[in-house]
């Protein structure tokens, strides 16, 4: 169960090498999580997040998990809450892909949009089904500025992350009343392998700075964090710029 002060003493990590996620359980454990589990694509560097994390003091598991193939969603993630509640799954799996070339790779697109949101809605809604089974718990979805209005640069990620964060919202509605929480992280540019040799944004923010955000918002049961904090109003007001002048911003 949650301690206190609404932090998970369990936790399900679904893309169990990213660098958001692992900052974040880094500093869960500290804070006093106990059992973790990693799941993602069995790698060197899944086995080194684990060792990672076990070094701290938890006690981690891993476990092979596919976002590209739903059908398994049920029976990986059955198994992990068949070996106890799980206070808090943390969805972070995600690709950027490349938009130049996507946009002359239809299969590359569509492997960009099956990851980050068919993937997501498999594998949140197995997890949501879980939590409301055990009474209690948070699911933590992360999304992106992204997905607030498309841009000519990054539109096919871009809408991928418009439909996880809708999919979030009504699923945190659906689940309202239930004992599970459900909240929506939309950082921006992050500093990550991810984002490597790309032009650095404004409000650029870090992992850490993300999974800090991400425990102040479970403290206080948030339904959306924005990182940084500023680009809630940033993006309000992109959101209501007319068109023709969006298309003329050098974003």
């Amino acid at each position: 169960m949650k301690d206190a002060f609404g932090l998970p003493q369990s936790l399900l990590v679904l893309g169990g090498t990213s660098e958001i996620a692992l900052a974040t359980a880094r500093r869960l454990v500290v804070r006093r999580a106990r059992t973790v589990w990693l799941a993602g694509r069995p790698s060197p560097a899944l086995e080194s997040a684990a060792a990672e994390l076990r070094a701290l003091g938890a006690d981690v598991h891993t476990a092979a998990f596919d976002a590209l193939d739903p059908e398994s969603h049920e029976t990986v993630l059955g198994k992990i809450f068949a070996q106890g509640d799980i206070d808090m799954v943390l969805l972070a799996f995600g690709i950027l892909g490349d938009q130049a070339h996507d946009e002359r790779d239809p299969v590359a697109a569509v492997r960009v949009a099956q990851t980050n949101y068919t993937g997501a809605v498999s594998a949140g809604l197995v997890s949501a089904r879980a939590l409301q089974t055990q009474g209690h718990g948070s699911l933590v979805v992360l999304s992106s500025v992204a997905g607030e209005r498309a841009r000519r640069t990054n539109f096919i990620y871009g809408s991928s992350k418009a439909g996880l964060d809708t999919f979030t919202q009504g699923l945190g509605d659906a689940l309202h009343g239930t004992g599970v929480h459900v909240m929506v992280v939309r950082p921006g540019f992050v500093r990550s392998r991810m984002t490597a040799g790309l032009e650095e944004a404004p409000l650029a923010t870090t992992p850490e700075a993300v999974a800090t955000a991400i425990e102040l918002g479970l403290r206080r049961r948030s339904e959306a964090v924005w990182v940084p904090g500023a680009l809630r109003m940033v993006m309000s007001a992109l959101r209501h710029l007319p068109r023709g002048v969006f298309r003329r911003l050098s974003l």
